[in-house]
């Protein structure tokens, strides 16, 4: 059923519809190199096959799965031969191009320099991460979209009629519910619906009813399109800390479910909510973090499925608990003083003095014990003279950094009475 021009393609409007980018370098016959970044079963292989079609180029595919550079060499020196003698391009098509490594891929350079060849690669990965930089540079990167649920359906119902390359000959019947249930469940992945289809033929049979049975049966369990290693995995991560981050409940334990589905490690969830209690709560709420922490120890516990309970209630908590970054924000000012800063010698008067040798250098000399002052807040610094005053955490109004700021103000302010009065003090005395 794979479509063998562009009025058979279904979908990715925005590239081959009437005024789309790739169609109009197809029908002007001006296709450069370029990579085919997408989902699994949303036409990037199809799209290469049609455009060598087009061009009148020969196709020559290629999966950097199952072959290597000898065969690469080999297609490009054919490609070469062919060049010239006169004959027709050479549309070199390589399937999964991510899974070639930088040398592998740098070997394409040249020949894509020199016109030898016209690279078309196809990639479930990021092209940015994957794909090495001058190859990269080289190439035009066209972005597909998984396939909506209407496209897949029309799909699914031509494979039903089409009696030459479908299941027409069949004389299948379709519920149309069961049609769109399969349409949706496959994720806008075309080969995954065309596959679960013939699969509830199958259990049809010939002139039966494909109805709900048939396509649940056909589809099996349902796995969520995700890549724990690729970028669908940064992306649901990513949506999962921003909507916790947002005080989205919602939002949060659709992304998590999401994550657990598609067979993402739970205890990697459970690292991350740690670490979105303190970036993004800290001392708003510092029950977030011992809830954080409490949620992973249940999962190592529990395992799954219950533990994923606790993870859940997590997420909950901290995407309705009060937002606070000033912990986060305090700790990077406070590393780029650090980093950026000469090494400040610790003062003496909060140095610790175990020997007499240090005692007689004045290593400890003046230390106030805070215990003994009003408030326990003694009249002296702890930053470096040359540091003085500089304020790192500054807490928000969220609550309880609230309280917080309070108790510093009253820090604060008890301090400067504890200097006015050893300052008094120290001026009687030399009275």
């Amino acid at each position: 059923m794979r479509p063998r021009t562009l009025d058979e393609f279904v979908g990715q409007e925005k590239l081959v519809g009437p005024e789309g980018a790739l169609r109009e370098l197809i029908e002007r016959d001006r296709v450069p190199s370029l990579i085919l970044w997408g989902p699994p079963g949303c036409g990037k292989t199809t799209l290469a096959a049609i455009l060598a079609g087009r061009t009148g180029a020969r196709f020559e595919p290629f999966s950097a799965v199952t072959e290597g550079v000898p065969r690469v060499r080999e297609l490009i020196a054919q490609a070469a031969e062919r060049k010239r003698a006169g004959g027709p391009d050479t549309i070199l098509f390589v399937d999964e191009i991510h899974r070639f490594n930088r040398a592998q891929q740098d070997a394409f350079l040249p020949h894509v320099e020199a016109g030898t060849i016209v690279l078309v690669g196809a990639t479930t990965e990021n092209p940015s991460f994957e794909v090495v930089g001058p190859l990269l540079s080289r190439t035009r990167v066209f972005v597909l979209d998984p396939l909506d649920p209407p496209a897949v359906e029309a799909l699914l119902t031509r494979a039903l009629s089409d009696r030459e390359r479908g299941l027409g000959d069949r004389e299948l019947e379709a519920d149309p519910e069961a049609l769109r249930l399969l349409a949706e469940a496959a994720d806008g992945d075309a080969r995954r619906a065309l596959n679960a289809l013939e699969t509830a033929a199958e259990l049809a049979g010939p002139g039966g009813q494909i109805g709900r049975e048939e396509v649940e049966r056909g589809l099996q369990r349902r796995f969520a399109r995700y890549d724990k290693s690729g970028e669908e995995h940064y992306n649901l991560i990513s949506a999962l800390h921003k909507a916790v981050r947002g005080s989205d409940p919602d939002g949060a334990l659709y992304w998590f479910a999401r994550m657990v589905e598609g067979g993402e490690d739970p205890m990697y969830i459970a690292r991350r909510l740690v670490r979105m209690a303190i970036e993004d709560i800290g001392l708003a709420d510092p029950t977030a973090l011992r809830i954080a922490m409490a949620a992973r120890d249940a999962y190592h516990m529990l395992g799954s499925p219950e533990g994923e309970l606790a993870l859940a209630e997590a997420c909950i908590y901290l995407a309705v608990t009060p937002k606070s970054n000033r912990v986060y924000e305090a700790y990077g000012r406070a590393s780029k003083v650090a980093r950026e800063t000469p090494a400040e010698p610790v003062p003496m008067h909060i140095r610790n003095a175990p020997t007499g040798l240090m005692k007689e250098l004045g290593y400890g000399a003046g230390y106030e014990y805070d215990h003994d002052w009003e408030g326990a807040v003694a009249p002296q610094e702890y930053l470096p003279d040359a540091l003085r005053g500089r304020r790192f955490y500054e807490p928000g109004d969220a609550g309880a950094e609230k309280r917080i700021a309070d108790r510093l103000e009253a820090i604060r302010s008890a301090r400067e009475d504890a200097l006015r009065k050893r300052s008094l003090t120290t001026s009687d005395g030399e009275g």
